[in-house]
């Protein structure tokens, strides 16, 4: 059997190793603690990340990341995003120039505003192969065989197509898609946009606001992603609105539940230590405002949500400011190319 490695045993990288291990893969699943190593191998379970979803057998899970890496065919990183650079200079040593890296994390680098896939080829080479997983994939899904869809991103098509058919399977479906700019954009922006989505729940507002937070927040996410060489398609597929819906309106989603909190009033710091996971939307947050400053891009949704984030706004405060701004118009960027004929 195809030895394949999996970096990463949160609740995410625990179901992507099952999808590989009921294909018949050897699966090496890396885990950082190894008390958690030691639990999941007892019990087959992991409890505190994804409870009730039994870890298949062909999954070994090892805190040993020469184990996990050494002649493997495929390394998936399913870390949270402010470790992928660590994670990378961690795996160098053992990894060969043409084992595909897929990097299923969504965010950005604060210190660099770079995706994950830029780190990648920053430590490991520009020539070495590397592919983006992302998509509505909540894991808690993924690893009870809900039938999913998601997109696989590389410059090279032939690493796309061959990670497509290493993680293709009846109740996981992969599309490729060669805009590894927009896919990563969609993916790391739309937990931005989760976060309004709670906070306007937790507010107790209703589908009006909701359908608004959305297309108004799908377009900030196209704005800046196409600003950043992004292809405009790829937001209106799984990477971009699929993902945009999937994390807005599921229970499932820490954004949202993180943002639902923000608006029934409790603060970011005692809701972040309460969670045991990574909400990657607030970190983005503040990455997001570099990247809309660094290309001149309106993002009025985000600004506003970076302000209660790290400035205190109140939210309802930051609704408000936000239905009164400057009218304009639903297609600005249409109408700035074709006002004298409209």
């Amino acid at each position: 059997m195809k030895k394949v490695t999996v970096l990463g045993a949160g609740g995410w990288g625990t179901a992507l190793a099952n999808v590989l291990g009921k294909k018949g893969f050897t699966v090496y699943l890396w885990v950082r603690r190894r008390e958690l190593c030691e639990e999941l191998i007892k019990f087959r379970e992991n409890i505190k990340y994804l409870p009730g979803v039994l870890i298949t057998a062909n999954v070994h899970c090892t805190t040993d990341l020469e184990e996990a890496v050494k002649d493997t065919n495929l390394v998936t990183v399913a870390t949270p995003s402010s470790v992928m650079r660590e994670m990378i200079k961690k795996i160098s040593p053992y990894i060969t120039p043409k084992t595909p890296v897929v990097s299923a994390a969504k965010g950005f680098e604060k210190t660099t505003l770079l995706r994950m896939s830029q780190i990648i080829k920053e430590e490991l080479g520009e020539e070495h192969p590397v592919a983006v997983l992302s998509g509505p994939n909540h894991a808690e899904e993924v690893g009870r065989d809900i039938p999913t869809a998601t997109v696989v991103a590389s410059e090279k098509r032939a690493i796309a197509e061959y990670v497509q058919d290493i993680y293709m399977s009846p109740k996981f479906r992969v599309y490729t898609n060669p805009d590894v700019v927009g896919v990563e954009i969609g993916g790391a922006l739309k937990n931005i946009i989760a976060l309004g989505a709670g906070i306007t729940d937790g507010l107790g507002y209703g589908d009006n606001s909701k359908a608004a937070l959305l297309t108004r927040g799908l377009t900030e996410i196209a704005r800046l992603g196409t600003a950043m060489g992004g292809d405009t398609m790829t937001f209106a597929g799984l990477a971009g609105v699929g993902d945009l819906v999937a994390t807005c309106t599921s229970k499932h989603s820490r954004n949202w539940n993180c943002g639902y909190q923000l608006g029934k009033g409790k603060t970011l710091e005692t809701i972040l230590k309460e969670t045991n996971k990574v909400v990657e939307g607030v970190k983005a947050a503040e990455v997001v405002q570099a990247l809309a400053d660094k290309y001149d891009i309106e993002m009025p949704i985000s600004r506003e949500i970076y302000k209660v984030l790290y400035e205190n706004k109140d939210p309802k405060e930051a609704v408000v400011d936000l239905m009164l701004r400057s009218k304009t118009h639903e297609m600005e960027e249409v109408v700035i190319r074709s006002r004298d004929n409209w």
